[in-house]
């Protein structure tokens, strides 16, 4: 698929690439979108993992007594993106579920190309149930949810190996809905090994080739789930690593890097569930919040965790309105490669500048009377 091996592969579960894939609900979204466009613009190799949402997230109508009603946002799947045919599976309780890929590119300014590979569970050897993992985004019960977790970080890994993506340097998760492809790449390495369970040396080349992007600085937004439905889902598994195995007393030491007698609170909640952000967090040898302040307060949250802020920022070519593209393309040229350029924007006459806002506000208009 790319004459290199990618050094990044890039998890997120929703990712916002085209306004007609409706497979994002947010900001989450957006930003996986745009850090994946800057990616195709600088060249940098990367293939990027999420979900296909054949159903979408959600649209949203007015009934006519003015309520907001909604439904499912179906979109053409064949028509937009291309079918790869390289199969994996996963299991969930006893049943194996089979996974396609669906590839989109993302192509730079240089023609650099970032696939995004939307996977895939509604195909008929699968059970009715299992077919409908990847329909929505954020949809269902828990059960649901960490069955779209399995399919995004074990599966995902599992579709980027079938792939022939097999040197792959980092790990990417963008928010701890991933998290679960760090329990694969442990995985990995045991039954690389011939081993049936996991050492130290695995911990820690785990770590060392993932990052994490935490987002949400509310307790409520970091996925948690119990123990039991934890059991149930893997239960039959072959070759599943034993949960108590990777987080026993002495592997977590080790994932914690010296410091001191951890309880296995650090990804157990009081509640005994598991938390698949504190799983990225101890997973990983980098994390970064979204902001400066956010970071600050996911340090206070994570038990101060080493948090580094990359403030948020968007793909100027992909927001600018074509106004304003043609404005900045008369006055700033090459500003599409170094977005910092804009800031001779200045010197742009305030007539020229008050034309492009009236020639966008126009066509915002033109929208809402359509």
């Amino acid at each position: 698929l790319m004459s290199v091996a990618p050094l990044v592969a890039y998890f997120s579960m929703e990712i916002a690439v085209d306004s007609a894939i409706p497979t994002y609900a947010g900001g989450l979204g957006v930003l996986a979108g745009d850090t994946l466009r800057s990616c195709a613009d600088l060249g940098v190799p990367v293939v990027a993992v999420t979900l296909l949402q054949r159903k979408g997230y959600l649209t949203q109508r007015f009934d006519p007594t003015g309520w907001q009603r909604e439904t499912q946002d179906v979109w053409e799947v064949e028509r937009i993106l291309t079918e790869l045919p390289a199969r994996a599976t996963v299991r969930i309780e006893n049943r194996t579920i089979v996974l396609r890929a669906w590839r989109y590119e993302l192509r730079g300014i240089t023609d650099h190309i970032v696939p995004v590979l939307f996977l895939d569970s509604d195909l008929p050897e699968n059970a009715e149930w299992d077919r409908s993992l990847t329909h929505f985004l954020y949809g269902g019960d828990a059960y649901y949810r960490i069955g779209q977790e399995i399919l995004l970080g074990i599966g995902g890994v599992r579709m980027i190996r079938a792939l022939g993506y097999r040197e792959v340097g980092r790990f990417h998760m963008n928010e701890g809905h991933a998290s679960l492809l760090t329990l694969e790449l442990l995985a990995e390495r045991v039954r690389d090994d011939g081993r049936r369970s996991v050492c130290a040396a695995d911990i820690e080349a785990v770590q060392a080739s993932c990052v994490f992007t935490t987002h949400t600085p509310v307790a409520a937004g970091h996925d948690q789930f119990p123990m039991d439905l934890v059991a149930r889902v893997f239960a039959g598994r072959e070759g599943l690593l034993d949960l108590r195995d990777v987080f026993s007393a002495d592997l977590v030491r080790h994932v914690v890097r010296g410091e001191g007698e951890v309880d296995l609170q650090q990804i157990f909640s009081p509640k005994n569930s598991l938390n698949l952000t504190h799983l990225a967090l101890n997973l990983s040898h980098y994390v970064n919040g979204v902001a400066k302040r956010h970071a600050e307060v996911s340090q206070r949250m994570f038990g101060k965790r080493q948090v580094d802020a990359i403030s948020n920022g968007v793909h100027a070519a992909s927001w600018a309105a074509s106004s304003f593209q043609a404005l900045f393309d008369a006055h700033i040229p090459g500003w599409r490669a170094d977005n910092f350029s804009l800031r001779y924007a200045l010197g742009i006459p305030a007539n020229e500048l008050w034309d492009a806002h009236v020639a966008a506000k126009e066509r915002l208009i033109e929208c809402v009377r359509e």
